[in-house]
Order: structure tokens, then sequence, then C-alpha cells
């Protein structure tokens, strides 16, 4: 606060969200999370449903392919940055465009936000 700058502080998950169903990554999750989270004004993840949906690609052909293929599309390049603390305001999700190549984040097209509700 004295030198009215951010410090921006990265953190490692523990395994523990790879056991759940869930992946999203909560507050619990943090290594050392008690320390991190007392003193952190604001805590943030990234998730991205297309990471791990990938994973579990059906045969090819089979019925089940064709809506793992449906549910591909439709998160296709989408990220959910998850604001789990904020000291000054509210927490919640927002969904933004990832670009994998370049590892960059943007506003996703209305078009996109609309078919994801």
């Amino acid at each position: 606060k004295e030198l009215n700058i951010p410090v921006l502080c990265l953190s490692q998950l523990s395994r523990q969200v790879e056991q759940r169903d869930d992946k999203r990554p909560q507050l619990a999750d943090l290594r050392e999370s008690g320390a991190i989270e007392q003193d952190a004004d604001v805590v943030m993840f990234i998730y991205r449903e297309e990471y791990y949906l990938e994973r579990k690609e059906p045969t090819p052909g089979s019925e089940d392919y064709q809506k793992w293929q449906e549910k591909m599309a439709k998160i296709h390049n989408v990220s959910e940055v998850i604001v789990a603390k904020q000291r000054h305001g509210p927490i919640g999700k927002v969904n933004l465009h990832f670009e994998g190549a370049t590892t960059k984040f943007s506003n996703l097209a209305k078009k996109k936000i609309v078919a994801n509700y």
C-alpha cells in the first residue's frame, strides 16, 4: 500500500482438486492456504473445462462421442476466472476467451457468452 503498486503472487494447488468430480479450484486447494488466504486482498483461479473434457474423449462413432463433440464445441476456447476472495468487492465467476497457442485471455464474443448460459 505504501508503494501504491500491485503485487501478484502465484501458488501451486494441492492435488485434492484432481480427486474431485468438479475440478474447479477452491481456496482450500491452495498450498499453505491459511497464510495466503489471510494475507491476500484478492484470490483468483483459472479453470478450463476443455482441458479436462478433452482427456475423456470417448470412442469415435459412439453416441457418447457425439455428445462429447457437442460439449467440446460449446466450451472450446472458454476459460473461467473464479474470484474466490476479494476483500473490497464481490466474488464470482467471469468467462473469458482463451487462445491456447499464445496463452492469451480476452473478452468472449457476446454470441459465445449467451450460448454458454
